[in-house]
């Protein structure tokens, strides 16, 4: 079918673990790390919770057939030891006992949140951060990586072709010569014509335009106690976490519509006075501003409202 010697397709499907030469659990094949970190951590607690409850031996299917086991190299998760790779996802932080529970859930047909099993946001201290702690308000229930993962819900779907691709933001561009994600390119613009030698003297000759001067900030127009109505929660705001709206409750801000007239210099009088220069306009508050003010919903402020963020 390749049109390769069978022992060019053995010598590279053997060095990969990614590969398999023999049939695998029907509901996951489990890949657990035991490299130095994971080692060191509890690995073998975890591969012999294989033993007991799938098969003796590696690459041996349970008694139903739901299950295998394998013993890899490092997934680079060493902060996060001991771990193991179930289908697509990372499962990390495992004891000998959470991860049977985690194999008992699957065997009962759920999917187990994938990522830290200690309670952990990422891979900072169980204790929390100790720096960095702005970055603790406007998080999310889960970090990036499991947020991506219940999203697709498909951990533990076979690998067949018909998985969500995951895509870099710049392959979505649609700017000229570049893929527009569906596996064609837009037509090349035509080159435009060459200036004459006039055109081009005028143009050296021009002076090069300044650039665009950063707004001055200026202070938006502030409350000193929200409105009879009471507060808006602005933590629907997506960015926007309990201790940054108290910090906007300290500076004034109380409802969506005060956000919503924010123009350059208001929001630069804000950047200053949150310290957190460029978040305002990369997430988006004054758009989600807008939109709930008027009464309307946006993606994330429906999760805020249904309890799956706080």
């Amino acid at each position: 079918m390749l049109g390769m010697a069978y022992m060019r397709v053995l010598e590279v499907a053997s060095f990969y673990f990614m590969f398999q030469l023999q049939p695998v659990g029907s509901v996951a094949h489990i890949q657990i790390c035991g490299t130095t970190s994971c080692m060191i951590c509890g690995a073998e607690d975890l591969v012999a919770v294989c033993r007991e409850k799938i098969a003796d031996k590696p690459f041996e299917l349970s008694a139903d057939g739901k299950f295998s086991w394998e013993e890899v190299e490092c997934l680079g998760s060493c902060t996060n030891a001991p771990m193991a790779q179930i289908g697509k996802d990372y499962y990390e932080d495992l004891t000998a006992e959470s991860f049977a529970r985690l194999l008992d859930e699957m065997a009962a047909g759920k999917v187990p949140v994938p990522g830290p099993q200690n309670g952990r946001y990422g891979a900072e201290p169980l204790s929390g951060l100790t720096t960095l702690t702005e970055h603790e308000s406007g998080k999310t229930q889960y970090n990036a990586s499991v947020s991506l993962a219940t999203g697709l819900g498909d951990t533990l779907k076979r690998i067949d072709g018909t998985e969500v691709p995951l895509r870099a933001p710049w392959q979505d561009r649609t700017d000229k010569g570049t893929d527009k994600g569906d596996g064609t390119a837009k037509a090349a613009a035509q080159p435009e014509p060459a200036a004459t030698p006039a055109a081009k003297a005028a143009a050296d000759s021009a002076p090069a335009s300044a650039p665009e001067a950063e707004a001055a900030p200026q202070k938006p127009t502030t409350l000193s106690a929200p409105r009879e109505a009471g507060a808006d929660d602005l933590k629907q705001l997506k960015g926007v976490g309990p201790k940054l709206e108290q910090t906007l409750n300290d500076l004034g801000f109380w409802h969506f519509d005060q956000i919503a007239n924010w123009g350059p210099a208001e929001i630069a009088w804000v950047d200053e006075n949150l310290r957190f220069k460029g978040r305002i306009e990369r997430d988006g508050w004054v758009e989600q501003a807008r939109i709930l003010a008027k009464g309307g919903e946006t993606a994330f402020s429906t999760k805020v409202k249904k309890g799956d963020v706080y």
